[in-house]
């Protein structure tokens, strides 16, 4: 069982929190390139330093930024290994799945179902309402944006799902005992991470129903599946295609894709949406394909307290 894979008796929750905390500092450091490109930039052309979110999205080329914010995700990654195997004393595996090996099908399968349906909404979106958007695409922009983005954007969504639906899951699985607090606490973290992007400023509040709803969306993958590899396949496709695809300027990422949204955004069916139909959609999808079971025991049911290692 995925979740149990974590639970021993040395894996007292504090270490989660000293690993979270290292995690954290790797990810800040991962950050220095960006800032020195700042202060190299506003010492040699004299350019003034960005003083906030949005002029620093805006400060350098869109790939150049996307690529020195992506950069801190390689450092975080690479932490949490290093706290996985050495403060834990477990593999990567156990924190991946319950599998004997990680089931690249199911990543695949996740990233295409997800990306197709993404292509294809985009595509009605956009025949619906060709007044809501510019078409930017400049080749060569975009294949360096598809390059950076099939590179590093996998790397960003797998250190989301490692952090939060494995290592953090199974955390409070070691602190809980149970399946439904894990859930709910990396759901509502997850949420509460992403509280500070813009577009939380453009469209108010109650786009959190929509991160909290996706972080939910995706520890059922995990619970359910004994596994992230869905979730990682899921999440890959959905910042992947997103920063490919289209682009706005109130969208955390400025990148080079395809279409620009120059419509005034509102928090309405876009938020619901995913969120009470499309989500459900797919998880009987996913439960049908892998035919799931037990579905109140794998989300909401006691783990059996471990008496040894």
């Amino acid at each position: 069982m995925f979740i149990e894979q974590g639970l021993r008796k040395t894996n007292f929750f504090g270490k989660y929190l000293l690993g979270s905390f290292l995690i954290f500092i790797a990810s800040t450091i991962g950050q220095v390139p960006l800032i020195l490109a700042v202060a190299y930039e506003t010492v040699t052309n004299g350019r003034e330093f960005p003083t906030g979110n949005d002029a620093l999205m805006r400060f350098f080329e869109p790939n150049l930024t996307l690529f020195l914010l992506l950069i801190s995700f390689v450092f975080a990654l690479y932490s949490l290994y290093l706290v996985v195997k050495h403060l834990h004393k477990q593999t990567m595996l156990s924190v991946t799945t319950s599998r004997e090996k990680i089931d690249w099908s199911r990543i695949f399968f996740a990233f295409s179902i997800w990306s197709l349906l993404t292509v294809l909404s985009t595509v009605v979106y956009y025949y619906i309402a060709p007044e809501d958007f510019v078409f930017t695409f400049k080749p060569v922009p975009f294949l360096i944006l598809v390059v950076i983005g099939t590179l590093l954007i996998p790397i960003q969504t797998s250190t989301e799902e490692y952090v939060f639906r494995g290592y953090l899951m199974q955390g409070f699985g070691n602190l809980s005992r149970n399946k439904w607090f894990p859930l709910l606490m990396t759901s509502l973290i997850f949420g509460g991470m992403h509280y500070f992007n813009p577009e939380v400023t453009k469209m108010g509040n109650i786009i959190m129903i929509y991160y909290v709803g996706t972080g939910l969306f995706l520890g059922i993958l995990t619970l359910m599946d004994e596994g992230l590899e869905l979730a990682l396949g899921f999440h890959a496709a959905n910042n992947l295609l997103g920063a490919l695809l289209v682009t706005s300027d109130w969208t955390v990422f400025q990148t080079h894709s395809i279409l620009k949204d120059i419509s005034e955004p509102e928090a309405g069916m876009d938020v619901l949406l995913p969120v009470v139909i499309v989500y459900p959609i797919l998880l009987y999808i996913f439960s049908k394909k892998y035919q799931w079971t037990h579905w109140k025991e794998k989300l909401t049911g006691k783990i059996k307290p471990i008496t040894t290692n």
